[in-house]
């Protein structure tokens, strides 16, 4: 690359840097973690300041130390916003978030639809502008955005696989909504991006390798492998609802496993049926124990497969997570299962929706999020 290119490049690991950082952030802890130079990461923290992306904050002196105070930097984070939606088959979401990820706006709406992806992707237009009005921004703000869904959804964002209909098949969501919402768009598949944001903002920040499980009405997996999501071929990787091998649709119509529903009357049933097995209910507590049955069964092939050191149950199985987290321990140990630690998500039914703004993020780059700087 020419130096003007090494030079955006730079820029942008410093933006994303400052991004993700939990609060302000001196310039030598900033050339630590990008392993640049700490000149290279003055003069773009200074033409960044300049172009009214970063702030340098008041310098504070530390108690006890000599010298003078470390300067400290801070992205303003509202010159930039993001989009993220989250389509499921009954409805969808949509968030703004800022680029420091803290989620801005929102909508969320019934889709008219689902079997038509034209009528889908309109409705998922909608919403982003809906979302938009919440935050009180405005479009010439929206610099990109991501997409969840369900099915195998290839490096490109284009629909390879969807259980029980084709009409999605070859569908390219980037491109599609980016013809609705004019900016960059990316996509992955919903049970992915759970586990990305998991491991953003969830209970995974200490694995690197960890699988975000979504079991029962609905059934699929997000694997990372080193902290990155592994999509396998095509995306197929963790479409276990397409293995027939394994037993995911011997329980989905369990009023059990509704917790997983998209359809919140569903829902609203198993939750009532945990309830029930909280106060000792016998017919309760032997549905719960054959959908632990299934649960532990899925989590064992999982185990001896993958081995991940972390489990993540969520999509809805954080609900009742008192009920189902000790008697799935229990059963993976009865079945003598690596030492793989076993929680509940704890973003709820937003994990997809902050994994696919933490997607977008990991896109970022000066020509999406910042100035275009040039020169040596």
């Amino acid at each position: 690359m020419n130096q003007s290119a090494v030079r955006r490049v730079n820029t942008s690991v410093v933006l994303r840097a400052l991004a993700v950082s939990a609060g302000p952030t001196t310039l030598t802890a900033l050339a630590e973690g990008a392993g640049l130079s700490r000149r290279t990461i003055e003069l773009i923290l200074d033409s960044l300041v300049e172009a009214g992306w970063v702030a340098e904050l008041e310098r504070i002196p530390t108690s006890g130390s000599a010298g003078r105070p470390a300067r400290r930097y801070e992205l303003r984070a509202e010159h930039a916003l993001l989009a993220a939606v989250c389509i499921n088959t009954a409805d969808a979401s949509a968030v703004i978030a800022d680029v420091r990820g803290r989620i801005v706006g929102r909508a969320h709406r019934p889709l008219r639809a689902y079997q038509d992806p034209e009528t889908t992707l309109d409705d998922a237009a909608a919403l982003v502008r809906e979302a938009l009005a919440d935050a009180g921004g405005s479009p010439d703000r929206l610099r990109a955005g991501a997409v969840a869904s369900g099915g195998a959804i290839d490096d490109e964002g284009v629909v390879r696989r969807l259980v029980h209909t084709t009409r999605w098949e070859g569908v390219h969501l980037p491109a599609e909504l980016g013809r609705r919402v004019r900016m960059p768009w990316f996509a992955d598949n919903d049970s992915n991006l759970g586990a990305l944001a998991e491991r953003w903002r969830g209970v995974a920040g200490d694995h690197d390798n960890v699988v975000w499980a979504i079991l029962g009405n609905r059934a699929g997996l997000g694997i990372l492998i080193r902290g990155a999501v592994h999509r396998g071929l095509d995306g197929a990787a963790g479409e276990i609802v397409e293995a027939r091998s394994i037993p995911t649709g011997t329980i989905q119509d369990r009023p059990v496993a509704w917790l997983t529903s998209p359809e919140a009357a569903r829902s609203e049933v198993a939750l009532a049926r945990f309830e029930a097995a909280r106060a000792g209910d016998s017919g309760a507590l032997a549905e719960v124990d054959e959908f632990v049955e299934n649960i532990a069964s899925i989590l064992t092939t999982l185990s001896w497969t993958v081995a991940p050191s972390l489990i993540v149950l969520g999509g809805g199985l954080e609900d009742a997570a008192d009920v189902l987290l000790p008697r799935v321990r229990e059963a993976m140990r009865a079945a003598r299962t690596p030492a793989i630690e076993l929680r509940a998500t704890g973003l709820g039914r937003d994990a997809a929706l902050i994994g696919a703004v933490k997607l977008a993020l990991d896109r970022m780059d000066t020509e999406l999020f910042g100035p275009l700087v040039t020169g040596a």
